[in-house]
């Protein structure tokens, strides 16, 4: 029996259609920007994001969360908030 179309996929609970591509959403992290799928002819293929080895001691990710980049010289260091730290000095 042969189908009238290219097929769908199935991802968890939902369905793309052929040659869709999506961010996946793993519970309980929530949807994974790093990793990209796409549906080619009923069957799911999905790969991660491929990143160049960063070239420095400290790198960044500042514009891309997934790859990380060296900073400038000259830039500040990254600060990180700490709002557990945060909620208990109110």
């Amino acid at each position: 029996m042969q189908a009238d179309g290219p097929r769908a996929c199935r991802f968890g609970r939902r369905w793309y259609l052929n040659n869709e591509s999506w961010h996946p959403s793993v519970p309980p992290f929530g949807e994974m920007k790093c990793i990209l799928c796409w549906c080619v002819s009923g069957e799911t293929h999905c790969q991660r994001q491929e990143c160049p080895p960063a070239a420095c001691a400290s790198p960044a990710r500042r514009d891309n969360p997934c790859c990380a980049k060296c900073r400038a010289p000259d830039a500040p260091p990254e600060t990180v908030r700490d709002a557990t730290a945060e909620a208990w000095s109110r």
